[in-house]
Formats: C-alpha cells, structure tokens, sequence
C-alpha cells in the first residue's frame, strides 16, 4: 500500500511541474518570437515483484511481474514552428521566415540568439547601431556590429528580403551597405538554453551555429521588414492541456486518498 502512496505522490509532482509550463506558455502568449513550450514525461524505476518462472505444474510462465514506480518529467522542449507574422508601423522590426536566428553581443561579450525581431536604431560607442530592446548589438553575417554611416538618417533604411541593409539618400538614390542582417541555424534548436529576456545560448546539444550566408546546403530564412514573428502559443490548446493535467493531478490526490483508506481498513482489523 505504501507504494501506491509513493508513485501518485510522483504522479502529482509531475502534473505540477507540467501546470507550471502550461502557464508559462500562456503568460507569454504575447511575447514577440517566443516558442511554445512542452513537458514530457518518462517512468520511473520497476519493482520486479516476480521474475519468470515456471508455475507449479512445470508450465513456462516467460513473462515477469513488475510494478512501475511512477514517472517524472524528462524534458521541457521547446516547439520551434514559424508564428505568424503581424503587421508593424517599425522599420527596425524584423521578423523572420524560416529556421534562422538572430545574433545578439551580450555584455558578457558572448554571443546569443533569438527569434524576437523587435530592434531598435541607438546611439553607441561606434556611431548609430542596431540593438535589441536590451541594447545589445545586432550581428550581421559577419559577426560585427551594424552601424550606419555617419549623417545617414535611421528612417532611410531598408532590410530587403535576403537580410541586405541599405539607405535612400535625400535625392532618392538607394545605397547598398554590403552588409546582411546575420541568420544563424542549428541542428538541433530545442538544445538551446533558454537564458531569459528572448535570448537563447548554444550548447553541446543544439551544435554550432551556422551561418546561413557561409554554410552550404541550408535551406536560406527571409526577413520581413515592418513585421514581427508572434509566439506560436495556441491557447485553445493550452487551455485543454491545462485540464487534462488538472484532472490527472486530481486522479494522482485520489490514489492518495484511496491508499490510505485501505492502509485504514487494514489497520482496524485488530479491533
């Protein structure tokens, strides 16, 4: 009986955790690039009650009797399908179509990615350069910071489909910079680390990142100007994963609450 305890106690720990993915999902349903989020389970130990045997008669008896220990949660992954895209009066809001990544310089000086396309034009150390909402430079496909030339106004800018940066001057004569938007892909996006404020960090699990303007065979991402890529939540179906968790956490409460019923009854045999 006191296994039975043990493995809903774990039931219910399990559905909690998955509860709290559920409204992290939801609470960022509005977060601009942000990918919906789901936790997965797997079992615990078995207990080999008997192992295989014969019975009494000498018949095989090939298949044991073991009893699962209940389940934890294995993994958070993160669901990497495009958002869709909403329309924006920014120019420096960018969203992407396809499987690239941004690339962002931390103050750490390390380099992080991120799907949210919400930037903005500000004035650094080199001259006017584009940033997250955060400050930290954007990289282009070079790895180095974009920074407009000196007396070029930030509202003439363009970023064509294909991450090419240019301006119009005051006559209507349109400059290309020689400069892309950076797009980096990995091979396994879920491997990221997830390090807060929409930015991701590379592991051993997610691989490198490839830079889609050097790496051969990837299938090239397109940038939209004047949009931006919306998280990929559905709450419809959230709202329903959220139930099916709430009633397997009741399911686990009464396993619980019938376990000790019969640990109950078996203890008021003696009177």
């Amino acid at each position: 009986m006191m296994r039975a305890l043990y493995t809903a106690a774990t039931g219910m720990l399990a559905q909690q955790t998955n509860v709290d993915n559920i409204s992290n999902n939801l609470s960022n349903v509005n977060t601009v690039g942000f990918k919906q989020e789901k936790a997965e389970f797997k079992s615990l130990l078995y207990q080999t009650i008997q192992t295989k045997t014969t019975s009494a008669n000498g018949e095989q008896k090939p298949i044991p009797a073991q009893v699962g220990l209940g389940t934890r949660v294995a993994s958070v992954t993160s669901v990497y399908t495009q958002g869709a895209l909403q329309a924006s009066e920014n120019d420096t809001d960018f969203a992407i179509v396809g499987d690239g990544f941004f690339a962002v310089r931390c103050a750490d000086g390390e380099t992080r990615y991120t799907r949210a396309g919400d930037f903005v034009w500000a004035v650094g150390t080199n001259g006017v350069t584009l940033t997250n909402p955060d400050g930290y430079p954007v990289l282009d496909s070079n790895n180095q910071q974009i920074v407009l030339p000196a007396n070029i106004s930030s509202s003439s800018v363009t970023v064509s489909s294909d991450g090419r940066i240019g301006y119009t001057t005051a006559n209507g004569t349109y400059v290309d910079m020689n400069r892309q938007i950076g797009l980096f892909q990995f091979n396994n996006p879920s491997g990221l680390e997830k390090t807060g404020d929409n930015l991701l960090e590379v592991t051993a699990a997610s691989g490198a990142a490839m830079n889609e303007n050097t790496t051969a065979g990837l299938t090239r991402s397109q940038v939209r100007q004047n949009y931006l890529e919306a998280s990929n939540v559905q709450v419809a179906d959230e709202m329903v994963n959220m139930i099916i968790a709430q009633r397997a956490y009741q399911l686990n409460s009464k396993a619980i609450t019938t376990s000790d019923e019969m640990l109950e009854m078996a203890n008021n045999l003696k009177r």
